[in-house]
């Protein structure tokens, strides 16, 4: 009996002895040695780019924000039988295209996946490239 107690006493006292051997808080950060790496810049001198190339001050390009052209345009109907307005919605390989591709919000875009299957089913649009016209 005093063996198991033993058996399992033994993994928390391993730990904490692990502890008090290694303090966490302790360790330099920046004093590890880096090997045969140069040190400072990584590239060589003549591979920098001239400062005149990209004019200075401006940030990333900042994306313009999707929204869905159904909810601003109250006018524009979703309909299987135009398919000339759906097929805006569908890649060249005649996929569906995602919502956060077009930007269509979920009512919307179940709508208009629907539309795009009847749209096939019609004949109105390929199901496949191979379909031709």
């Amino acid at each position: 009996m005093s063996e198991e107690a033993k058996t399992t006493a033994t993994p928390a006292a391993s730990s904490q002895a692990a502890s008090d051997r290694r303090p966490q808080g302790d360790r330099p950060q920046g004093d590890r040695p880096q090997g045969d790496r140069p040190q400072g810049d990584r590239r060589p001198q003549g591979d920098r780019r001239p400062q005149g190339d990209r004019p200075q001050g401006r940030g990333r390009f900042v994306r313009r924000r999707k929204f869905c052209k159904f909810c601003a345009d109250k006018s524009l109907k979703i309909d299987h039988k135009d398919p000339d307005m759906l097929k805006s919605f569908v890649t060249e390989r005649y996929k569906i295209l995602p919502s956060r591709v077009t930007g269509t919000c979920a009512q919307h875009q179940r709508s208009l996946t629907t539309a795009i299957k009847r749209a096939r089913v019609l004949a109105l649009l390929a199901f496949t490239p191979l379909h031709h016209d």
